[in-house]
Parts: C-alpha cells; sequence; structure tokens
C-alpha cells in the first residue's frame, strides 16, 4: 500500500525563529517525521504551500481539492492549520471523488517544540488513512471524526463532534 501525504503548512509545520521570537515555516518536518516513526510503507509526500490555515482562501482549499481529485494514490493525509481544517474538509468533500480515503490532521503545537502533538495526529491519521472507509475524516486528539460532524472547541482546544 503507498501514502499519499500532502502538507499545506499549519502550526505543524512551524519552527521558533530565536532571532525575530516568532514562528514561521522552514523545510518541511514531514521527512523527519516519517523517519523518527519507522514507517516501512511506502509514502509519497508532497508540499502544497506552508500557510497558516487563518491565512488561507477558497482558492487554496480549492487547489488542494483539485490535487487530492487527480492524484492516483487513494489513502492520502493532509497536514493543515488546525483553524479552518474543517471548512477545507468540507471543500474537499464537495470536489472530489468518493473512492479515497482523505484524514486531515495537524497540531496544536508545533513538531519543532518538544511538548508537540503533531507526532500523535500525524500517526492517527496515518493509521487512519489505512483503515477507515472511504471519506473525509479529520484525525485530532486521538480521535478520528467524519468531516460533516466535527468543529474545532477554540476555548478547550480540541476537536469534538457536533
Amino acid at each position: 500500500m503507498n501514502i499519499k501525504v500532502f502538507s499545506c503548512g499549519g502550526t505543524f509545520e512551524k519552527v521558533y525563529n530565536p532571532i525575530s521570537g516568532e514562528l514561521g515555516f522552514q523545510d518541511s518536518c514531514l521527512p523527519n517525521v516519517i523517519e523518527r516513526a519507522r514507517i516501512t510503507l511506502k509514502v509519497d509526500f508532497e508540499e502544497l504551500f506552508f500557510k497558516d490555515s487563518l491565512d488561507m482562501d477558497n482558492d487554496d482549499r480549492l487547489m488542494i481539492a483539485h490535487r487530492i481529485k487527480t492524484e492516483p494514490i487513494k489513502n492520502i493525509v493532509v497536514i493543515h492549520g488546525t483553524d479552518t481544517m474543517v471548512q477545507t474538509a468540507q471543500t474537499i468533500r464537495k470536489h472530489t471523488s468518493r473512492d479515497k480515503v482523505v484524514v486531515i490532521t495537524g497540531a496544536m503545537l508545533p513538531f519543532s517544540i518538544k511538548e508537540s502533538d503533531a507526532m500523535f495526529n500525524f500517526g492517527g491519521a496515518f493509521i487512519a488513512t489505512q483503515t477507515l472507509e472511504p471519506g473525509i475524516w479529520i484525525s485530532m486528539n486521538g480521535n478520528i471524526f467524519k468531516s460533516d460532524n466535527v468543529e474545532k472547541n477554540t476555548r478547550k482546544g480540541i476537536f469534538e463532534k457536533t
């Protein structure tokens, strides 16, 4: 089985810059995540862009949906910012075929920070894309949600079923 991983950036991919004191984007951490997780399946990785999801617009979401639609691999993980991943999931659902398993995940803290949830969330999404039925899913906080039945609770910093 092959797994396709698309990265859109989000907090997952951010790195702390000690000079500016800000979080920003550099190179993708996903090759490191895949290596550290000792994944033995074939993983095809592609950076779509690096953006905070609050900076994404409908054109970005349509581009993600188009890449998923035209991707021959049927098992897909999307790394995405948590603030608008539900909106992106809805766009993907409207504009792609129903024969793929697409699991969107992200992180509340960047992979580059010691206490990050990125590795855990990626592992959950990676396994989920191999075991779920075709559809658009969100994997966060140790849970799997149907993309049309989830929301981010910004007060608690978690995803919940709606």
